[in-house]
């Protein structure tokens, strides 16, 4: 994904405000051994990039001033209340080492889950992304999570996530190996399929 932005010269809350008002967004570019850049981004072409998961998820062409460079986006800060981004951060990335950062997950095959056809089990989705280290050439842009074996009662873990070719867990994500979904089977779905049990128990 591409991203056009342009340098900024004037700092303070003034100049931001005035950008602002000028359908503009400020911003930042950091990392790689480089110095800080400060840039602007048109408003409404970030607003709506802002609403596509790839866009927080995947390296960046990011063009300044006519030269090109690959980033992740970093942070966003939004208004309160209003629908108004009032800054951004990128951070510049090195093709040859690796980077941390959250991938988003992608739950598979929960409507043909017999636990949750026949087993009356609520497959909960616990974490909606997760963080991996990866050189950025091998980022996903997403993870899938295939729910179409869970058993009721069951949950799946981080290590049961099926991870493509050079990417890994980050290590504390591996040490503890957090659940990612669960299938819990609710007191009342339980308690009817033991009524339904007893007759046949006699």
């Amino acid at each position: 994904m591409k991203v056009i932005a342009f340098e900024r010269n004037l700092q303070g809350t003034g100049a931001s405000r005035r950008l602002r008002n000028a359908g503009k967004t400020p911003g930042i570019v950091y990392g790689v051994g480089a110095e800080p850049q400060l840039i602007e981004v048109d408003h409404n072409a970030l607003w709506h990039a802002l609403k596509k998961e790839a866009f927080h998820s995947s390296i960046l062409d990011l063009e300044v001033a006519g030269k090109s460079q690959q980033v992740l986006l970093r942070d966003v800060q939004y208004h309160p209340f209003r629908q108004l981004v009032l800054h951004v951060d990128f951070q510049r990335v090195d093709p040859n080492k690796k980077i941390h950062t959250k991938v988003p997950l992608h739950f598979m095959n929960q409507e043909t889950n017999p636990a949750v056809k026949l087993g009356g089990a609520i497959i909960s989705h616990v974490l909606a992304e997760i963080e991996v280290v990866c050189l950025p050439g091998a980022l996903p842009e997403f993870l899938e999570v295939d729910l179409a074996k869970i058993e009721a009662g069951q949950s799946l873990h981080a290590k049961d996530i099926t991870l493509p070719n050079g990417v890994t867990l980050v290590p504390h994500v591996e040490a503890e190996n957090p659940v990612v979904a669960s299938a819990p089977v609710p007191a009342g779905a339980q308690a009817a399929a033991e009524g339904e049990e007893a007759p046949a128990a006699e």
